[in-house]
């Protein structure tokens, strides 16, 4: 797997900004990437140290349009901590 393959998007919501103030960023990763691959690929793309990483699979939530019921995609989120000092420019806009 490449390393741009790994990482799909940022997660930018009021509890991923709240978490940025404890050095972590919130990304949306490929279901199939481990810990370790996430940690390369945020240190090789954002030129970070990764001090630590922390994934979790996220259930669709449930939906219904009329009178069906149906749900939305399920995806693998990662926790990614930095090393105190760095960050990474995705989020904070430049």
């Amino acid at each position: 797997m490449f390393t741009e393959d790994i990482l799909i998007e940022p997660i930018i919501s009021e509890k991923a900004t709240a978490l940025r103030s404890q050095n972590k960023y919130v990304f949306k990763v490929h279901p199939d990437a481990t810990k370790t691959q996430i940690k390369e690929a945020v240190g090789k793309l954002f030129g970070v140290k990764v001090i630590s990483c922390t994934t979790m699979n996220v259930l669709g939530k449930m939906k219904r349009l009329r009178t069906r019921a149906g749900r939305k995609s399920s995806y693998k989120k990662a926790v990614v901590r930095v090393a105190p000092g760095e960050t990474i420019k995705v989020f904070e806009g430049a």
